[in-house]
């Protein structure tokens, strides 16, 4: 790549939601340590296609550039994944680069990702802890508790599991595998648990656990390094408990 002195990129654009997509290519001068933002960065300071037409700059989503925050998911080369983590390097040209299919094109590589946030508030992830007074230091959990739950905390709400799902289409309301996994991370915190019937029973509504398929695309694709399919089948099984419970309570 060193040798190279330009980087040809493929990207699908869109300019508004309702807006048909197409293909526009860019060559841009190449620089060692190059990601995808960077590139995109360098065709936001010259907005020229590969035809030498001055068009307008990509529009796409960033924040942290550290894979931390998640808001610059997209397609690459074919993979969901975070573009502040794709080396141009380690990348096959033409690089392709397109908006995730899951979500809603807002413009160009900027997707809205509300169903994600939709889906949250449905199963209620979050401790319902009002903070107006000191409840004291709270409850010492097991160390392996506390490192299994930090493992499920890492989800930054980056899409790329929903994107990767088969199961999340327009013919399912799979709500999806990261969902799963917050529920997993709540009903295991000591307090979180209060809620955890609550939780359990969004989880068997519609959209909900019924609705995976056990592709398990989404623990490879996850950029953190989530056990999404062990918390899946922990939901599973805390979800047949419960429904037995429910059956038995008639």
């Amino acid at each position: 790549m060193s040798e190279q002195q330009t980087i040809h990129l493929i990207i699908t654009r869109q300019d508004g939601p309702d807006s048909q997509p197409y293909q526009e290519e860019f060559k841009i001068p190449y620089r060692p340590n190059m990601n995808i933002i960077s590139a995109l960065m360098e065709i936001q300071r010259n907005p020229v296609n590969a035809q030498g037409q001055k068009v307008a700059p990509v529009v796409w989503e960033s924040n942290c550039l550290e894979e931390v925050c998640g808001a610059c998911s997209m397609v690459i080369n074919g993979r969901p994944r975070q573009a502040c983590t794709a080396l141009i390097d380690k990348l096959e040209q033409p690089i392709r680069v397109e908006p995730m299919k899951t979500f809603p094109v807002i413009r160009d590589l900027a997707v809205d990702r509300g169903r994600m946030f939709d889906a949250l508030k449905k199963v209620k992830a979050w401790i319902p802890i009002d903070g107006t007074h000191d409840l004291g230091p709270g409850p010492r959990m097991p160390e392996n508790e506390r490192q299994w739950r930090y493992e499920l905390s890492k989800c930054m709400t980056c899409g790329v599991c929903l994107e990767a799902c088969p199961n999340v289409n327009d013919k399912s309301n799979f709500m999806g595998p990261f969902v799963v996994g917050q529920v997993n991370l709540f009903n295991t915190h000591p307090t979180g648990a209060m809620n955890k019937e609550e939780r359990l029973e969004a989880l068997i509504s519609d959209g909900g656990l019924q609705e995976c398929g056990n592709s398990q695309n989404c623990v490879q694709a996850c950029p953190k390094g989530i056990p999404l399919t062990t918390a899946i089948a922990n939901m599973n099984r805390e979800a047949t408990k419960y429904m037995f419970k429910k059956w038995l309570s008639f």
